[in-house]
Order: structure tokens, then sequence, then C-alpha cells
């Protein structure tokens, strides 16, 4: 798949789960706004209600969403077999697709009423869409291969170019710029303070204190604008990298324990579901067959 394409293939999943959201927003406000014990008398009662036909079937189509997501990327990450069938990080992005679009048709199903047994799995679920974004975030600030594969500490550092000899080959800058720019993306050990978000907005301004230097160092030199830009692109990259390297080992463990709370309440919300549908089938409940 190609960056276009790519660009194409999350902009389109984008737009599906905010047209259907809007939809059901704009043609279910009026029933899910009147309080539960007038909702009998309103005139799309039959149709919205949990067991109608718009409102079961979005239960069932959100559960089967969700039970998508979840088989098929754990067969892509788990069976070597399926190996060959597309990048990890695109299998990746197509369940946060399923597993976004899917709790939310739950959540119309249900008309915002929730009692009973089946809140326990709904609750459950919400708790795994709110870690699933919380652990999505972990994960992008791991390094990993094209493939998806998490990268080795030694590796990442082999990915580090050497920007001091790109600058001498490609660009024609004062030797006191190169060593300037040079040693703002060495990576040095420096004290911050213990607390991590005082320290990733000391890391985030002492970074931002770099990139205005080497901006005054360029204007010192003859490039074209196109120029700078690729220099300051090729310095954020190793900035980037460098922030990486600093916190891989924090993110990766953040990433085992997110795994210990995201998983349980997967499975919590899975067998509810299941006996839910159990229990809905065995009262005589059926769709549109």
């Amino acid at each position: 798949m190609t960056k276009t394409s790519h660009r194409l293939f999350i902009s389109l999943l984008t737009i599906i789960v905010l047209v259907v959201t809007i939809l059901l927003i704009y043609f279910g406000t009026s029933y899910y706004n009147t309080i539960m014990e007038e909702r009998f008398y309103h005139a799309d009662h039959d149709l919205f209600k949990p067991s109608g036909p718009l409102g079961h079937g979005l239960g069932i189509i959100g559960s089967l969403l969700m039970f998508i997501g979840v088989s098929t990327y754990m067969l892509r990450k788990r069976v070597r077999a399926f190996s060959r069938f597309g990048l990890l990080k695109h299998w990746l992005e197509f369940h946060i697709f399923l597993c976004t679009l899917g709790p939310i048709l739950v959540l119309f199903h249900t008309a915002f009423k929730f009692g009973g047994i089946v809140s326990i799995s709904f609750w459950s679920m919400v708790a795994v869409f709110l870690s699933g974004v919380i652990g999505r975030f972990i994960y992008i600030q791991i390094p990993r291969s094209i493939e998806g594969r998490e990268l080795s500490l030694g590796e990442i550092q082999e990915s580090k170019s050497d920007i001091g000899q790109l600058l001498k080959k490609d660009f024609q800058l004062h030797q006191e710029s190169i060593d300037t720019i040079t040693d703002s993306t060495i990576r040095r050990q420096k004290t911050y303070s213990h607390n991590i978000i005082a320290r990733t907005f000391q890391k985030y301004f002492d970074d931002r204190s770099k990139l205005k230097k080497i901006k005054k160092e360029l204007k010192h030199n003859k490039l074209t604008r196109s120029e700078s830009r690729e220099v300051l692109v090729m310095v954020n990259n190793e900035i980037s990298l460098n922030r990486r390297i600093d916190r891989l080992t924090t993110m990766q463990n953040l990433f085992k324990y997110w795994h210990v709370a995201h998983l349980p309440f997967a499975l919590i919300m899975l067998i509810i579901m299941i006996i839910h549908v159990i229990v809905t089938l065995t009262f005589g409940y059926r769709w549109i067959f």
C-alpha cells in the first residue's frame, strides 16, 4: 500500500465512522431526548427501541464488528500463516476502525438505557474503548519497523543517521553551523524532573530551544527555503528519535501494564455479550429473519 492509498484508506475509515455517527444522531435525536417513561408513545419507538428493527440491527452489527475486529487482528498478530496478508499496522488500523464503529452502534442499540448484567458488558466496552485510545498512544511511541514489528534499542540506534556527514555532503554550510546542528542532535543524559509530566514539558521546551538555535544558524548560510526546510526536517527526525530512545523502556513497560488492563475488560465484554445474545434468542427475540 502506497502512502497515498494509505491516506485514502485512513480517510475512508474516518469518514465512515463520522457519517454513521452523524446520521444516527440526526435521525434519532428526537427519540433519544425523550424521557424513558414517554418513549413508548414516541412515533419512532418501534423502530429505535433495542428490540426494534433498527435498534436490534445496530446491536447485531455493532457486536459483529467488534468480534471481527478483535479476532482478525489477533489472528494476524499471532498466527504465522497470516503474516503475509498485509502489514500488521494496517490490520491494527482496521481493528481500531471496527472497534470504534462497533461500540458506537451498540451505544445507539441500547437507546442510552443501561441496566442489569448488560450494563457490566457496556461499561466494560467503554473501558476497552478508552484503554484502546490510551494503548494506541503508547503504541505509536514505540519505534517499529515498516511491518509493525517493535524495534530493539540496538536497531533504533543503528537507524540514526550521521547528520554531520549528510550536511557536509548535501548542503554548503559553514563548519560552525554543522557543528552546532550536530551538537543539537547528539543524545545526552540530562538531569530532568522525576515527575513524568514536568519531565515531558522540560524535554519539549529543550528541543524547541535547540530548533530555534538551529534556525538562527541556517539564516547565516546561503540556503534556499526548501533546503532549510529539508535540514529542519532532518534535525526534527533526529531529535524525535532521541526522544523515543529516552522513553523506550518506559513505554515498553506501560504497554505491558496496558495489556493487563485492556484484555480482561475485553474478555468480560465478550462473555457477557454472548450471554446476552443467548438470553435474547431464548426469549424468542428475532431480528428481521
